[in-house]
């Protein structure tokens, strides 16, 4: 009986380096068990090519098979692309003959307008919206925290009198304060309309939340102006702490006016070039230096923007000291849950422009998630950093099915081209909420809709069965839209079996104070949360717990039942492939890909009884811990062990295993293939190192060529020889 495949996504950057030398090894073990793997191309580059119609359109069959039984993926880190990312992509592939015509970023003609139509759908969060349609489980294996525990990586202490602190509109004229939110009592269509004139009308669901509100930009500026104030005042670095590759319509906005703000006398002096020139704030002073450049007022400009900096002003968090690029770099550049953790692993303090680590206030303007992140900060203030040697764990249950809450938010968030009153109005004609805004506020639906809700309810419920730890749910009735959550718990809850389980309902900052206290203790927690606040939670707490976030298991059990198994957060890690590039040394660690494999594989264990299967599962298993045992993960450093030479381990401990296997079959296969390796460790990490602090020619940063890349990543004769006769 032939088992259903796997899919495992070709994505982008560092992970996909690591693919071409991981993905043969995998391949050979699992035809073992009669498993097949097959790639789907998702990356920032075949999303391109199929926009134009140059390539097939795998995201879309993926979309399809989520909503079957059998679906299951290995769906590793990509690109949540900025327009400037999205440009350079369509440059390589234009430099590499494709055919492709450049992206129109103020498109004038009914043709450029087609063109930005097209290409549209590849900016931001285009993969993640179109995969989950599960609810998330988000927690660190055993072995991975017991690893932790007993190798611990430094946290770096609060001062005692530490004044790094987090700031926030708390709700005076930000997405928290200004929100309304409905259950629907029956499906029907809703417009939305400013001033009467349609915005976008949507199909809503009977039993599905809607939730509007928008950020005042007049309350927001003056609220950037005080931080601003506040910092210098202080003494302290300022920040600026958005998620501009995820919320891509939003949080661009914003942060282009907090770099109008900060930048006020530069952008109002030179008004009429900028207009000129076509810049726009949104992308970040990279961008600025790009549409300046030639100018004849370039050299005055670039001297304004650094006389605001040398005046009396804050110092500006760096996100490269050595390239002095500040956190006004480019928009795609911040993003707040791969920051913050930053902010609290380092004692409060970011880097200035010199390279010194200093105490910095983080501005993050909606209070909504901003509070999770304040108390985070707060409660290092009050108790000290947290040790990671005894620190207990946060799992995550997160609602993200079918597009829920603001991740799905793109096609209904707005920059209001007028004042006046945005209504949201049912079919039948009923008016479900208005809002009074300004010309230049930004206002936002979100959704969520009831199956998937009820769902991760239940999967809240199965956790804490397992667990037999208290099962909190972070919703603050003070919220509009968590109002109406808390009313679909309360509702669902006794359906399921809660017998002896501890399930609560707090608002934000209390459940952060109960984890962290429980943390503190050594003691576990599931946080139920939604969308958003699952991947602040899930990048915090891991890099804090287990030094990177790209160790968790993170699970989609999808609706339809089948598997999505991401292989970590982490991000798709651009600096590891610069490295690469320079030295052919790639230190991304893929133990994430290692437990999604182990997890895929006990998915289909669960569906099929099948001996050898269970016994490829097993041996994975111990494969996974003795790697992390024998701290097999990639060196930082060029001419140490990298990717590559973990593969080979990864291999080396599989095979070991499975020739200890009870599955007498298996056992026989890989003995030889085991002892193979064994005998020439010394040989194959001589060959992975021998092109250790040379260049690497892939072919291409977006689309390499594949002949190139892996050739790169398999440079041992010997280890390729083994697996390839497996």
């Amino acid at each position: 009986m032939s088992l259903p495949k796997i899919i495992w996504t070709k994505i982008d950057e560092a992970p996909a380096l690591a693919t071409y030398s991981l993905l043969p090894i995998v391949n050979g073990f699992t035809k073992s068990a009669g498993v097949t793997v097959e790639t789907s191309d998702i990356s920032l580059s075949g999303r391109v090519l199929s926009a134009m119609g140059l390539a097939k359109d795998n995201l879309a069959e993926l979309g399809e098979l989520v909503h079957k039984p059998e679906a299951n993926i290995i769906k590793l880190p990509n690109i949540s692309a900025s327009i400037s990312q999205l440009k350079e992509c369509i440059a390589e592939l234009q430099s590499q003959g494709y055919d492709i015509p450049d992206f129109p970023e103020n498109p004038s003609t009914p043709e450029e307008e087609e063109i930005r139509a097209k290409y549209n759908p590849c900016l931001g969060s285009a993969v993640n919206p179109v995969l989950r349609e599960g609810n998330s489980d988000r927690r660190a294996a055993k072995a991975v925290k017991r690893f932790a525990q007993k190798h611990p990586h430094r946290l770096k202490p609060f001062a005692e009198n530490s004044k790094a602190y987090v700031a926030h509109m708390g709700g005076d004229g930000d997405f928290y304060g200004n929100e309304k939110s409905v259950t629907m009592d029956k499906g029907q269509k809703v417009t939305i309309a400013l001033n009467g004139k349609e915005l976008k009308t949507i199909e809503a669901l009977d039993g599905e939340i809607l939730d509007g509100t928008f950020m005042s930009v007049k309350k927001l500026r003056a609220f950037i102006q005080k931080t601003i104030d506040e910092a210098k005042e202080k003494g302290l670095i300022w920040s600026i702490h958005l998620k501009a590759t995820m919320m891509k319509v939003s949080d661009p906005i914003m942060f282009g006016h907090a770099l109008e703000v900060f930048f006020a006398p530069v952008f109002e002096k030179y008004a009429d070039v900028f207009k000129e020139l076509g810049v726009n704030a949104n992308l970040g002073i990279a961008d600025i230096e790009k549409k300046i450049a030639g100018h004849e007022k370039e050299q005055e400009i670039l001297d304004a923007f650094q006389a605001v900096v040398d005046a009396d002003s804050p110092e500006i968090a760096m996100i490269n000291s050595d390239k002095g690029q500040t956190n006004f770099n480019a928009s795609n550049d911040v993003i707040i849950d791969a920051s913050m953790p930053v902010v609290v692993r380092e004692g409060g303090k970011q880097w200035n422009r010199n390279g010194d680590a200093k105490e910095c206030v983080a501005v993050i303007p909606d209070s909504t998630y901003a509070m999770f992140h304040e108390e985070m900060v707060a409660d290092c203030v009050r108790n000290g950093q947290f040790d990671v040697a005894t620190m207990g764990t946060m799992q995550n249950v997160g609602l993200m099915a079918q597009k829920a809450e603001e991740y799905g938010s793109h096609p209904t968030t707005f920059e209001l081209a007028e004042a006046g009153t945005v209504t949201v109005t049912a079919e039948d004609g009923t008016e479900l909420m208005s809002f009074e805004c300004e010309k230049g506020d930004i206002w936002r639906m979100s959704r969520a809709k009831d199956i998937p809700i009820k769902d991760w309810i239940r999967l809240a419920v199965e956790r804490g069965q397992i667990e037999q730890i208290p099962v909190v749910f972070w919703l603050d009735k003070n919220r509009a839209h968590d109002a109406q959550m808390i009313k679909k718990v309360e509702k669902y809850l006794p359906e399921f079996n809660t017998e002896g389980l501890d399930i609560r309902i707090m608002d934000i900052t209390s459940a952060t104070r109960f984890t962290n206290e429980r943390i503190r203790r050594g003691e576990n927690t599931i946080a139920v949360t939604g969308n958003v606040l699952r991947v602040h939670l899930t990048d915090m707490y891991p890099i804090l717990e287990l030094g990177t976030s790209a160790k968790m298991l993170s699970i989609v059990p999808l609706l339809a039942g089948g598997g999505l198994y991401e292989t970590g957060a982490g991000g798709s890690a651009p600096k590891h492939v610069a490295q690469f590039l320079k030295e052919s040394h790639l230190r991304w660690d893929s133990l994430g890909e290692f437990l999604a494999l182990a997890e895929s594989l006990r998915f289909l264990g669960r569906k099929y009884s099948d001996e050898k299967l269970q016994a490829l599962t097993e041996a994975l298993d111990k494969a996974n811990e003795a790697y992390l045992e024998n701290n097999k993960a990639p060196s930082r450093k060029a001419g140490e062990l990298d990717n590559k030479a973990s593969h080979f381990y990864l291999a080396l401990y599989w095979a070991e295993a499975l020739a200890n296997s009870s599955n007498g079959e298996l056992a026989e296969k890989f003995a030889p293939i085991a002892q193979a390796l064994k005998d020439n460790e010394t040989k194959i990490i001589e060959e992975l190192l021998s092109i250790e602090g040379k260049p690497a020619d892939i072919g291409g940063y977006y689309h390499p060529n594949d002949e190139l890349a892996e050739k790169a990543m398999r440079p041992s004769a010997t280890l390729n020889s083994i697996i390839d006769k497996i």
